[in-house]
């Protein structure tokens, strides 16, 4: 990491989180551009994606795995792997 890097980032750390997030928000828009949505039509999106997920599962058209099958694939996948 830079020193220029390595000092923005304490600078950044020093922020309230209220301004730590401003901050995130505006990198994140300095890559990748403002949404072409408003705020409410990704929310309306999120609910309607939503409300279909549970028609789903209501429908019997999801396979349901319960989550002690799923949480020791999951921890394996997402621990480092050890160096032969």
């Amino acid at each position: 990491m830079s020193a220029m890097l390595k000092d923005l980032e304490n600078q950044a750390l020093q922020l309230s989180p209220q301004e730590r997030g401003e901050l995130i928000h505006r990198l994140i828009v300095s890559l990748e551009g403002e949404p072409e949505e408003s705020p409410e039509a990704i929310a309306q999106a999120w609910d309607e994606e939503i409300a279909r997920r549970v028609a789903d599962m209501d429908a019997g058209r999801t396979k349901w795995i319960p989550a002690d099958e799923v949480r020791p694939g999951y921890a394996q996948k997402s621990l480092p792997q050890k160096m032969p």
